[in-house]
């Protein structure tokens, strides 16, 4: 083991050793739940092992609270296309609602595709989801936008360039 992965190794430990109660508890505050607390606070931690470069955190609380703001609204993001989604296949019949792997891999997706059309106007996102998801035709979609037809035809290109060109954020 080379001297400089040790050293990072050690910076790691220290920061967790001497950071990871305060960021547990500000966590258990915020999402009043100690199981959801520890999940979010080892998560962060793991995030920040697999960036490799922790050695130059001059405010680690500062840095750990804005790792944690992202970390909650994620988990409530999540939260909200959970209980959407739950909501939708409940007037399904049971028979024919997708299996519980199905339902992970299939918010995993929503949520994945979420995020690369973030930063989109909302009618963009409305018209990619009306095409993709409910299968409109660009005229019904027109029609609920109350937009041309062209327009419907420029959102869905935007929208799809933003998904096929994002960044992968992990």
């Amino acid at each position: 083991m080379s001297s400089q992965h040790t050293l990072t190794d050690d910076t790691l430990g220290k920061l967790y050793r001497h950071h990871h109660s305060w960021l547990f508890n500000w966590l258990r505050k915020k999402l009043g739940s100690p199981e959801t607390a520890a999940d979010i606070s080892h998560d962060i931690f793991l995030s920040i092992l697999s960036k490799g470069d922790f050695t130059s955190i001059e405010e680690p609380r500062a840095f750990l609270t804005t790792l944690a703001k992202r970390s909650v609204s994620n988990f409530w993001r999540r939260q909200q296309v959970e209980k959407a989604y739950l909501e939708a296949i409940s007037q399904i019949p049971e028979s024919e609602q997708p299996s519980e792997e199905a339902r992970a891999i299939i918010i995993e997706t929503i949520l994945d595709i979420n995020q690369r059309l973030s930063g989109l106007p909302v009618d963009v996102k409305r018209a990619f989801f009306y095409a993709q998801i409910d299968g409109l035709k660009q005229q019904e979609i027109a029609d609920k936008l109350t937009v041309s037809v062209t327009t419907v035809k420029r959102y869905l290109i935007k929208a799809s360039a933003q998904c096929y060109f994002a960044l992968d954020t992990e």
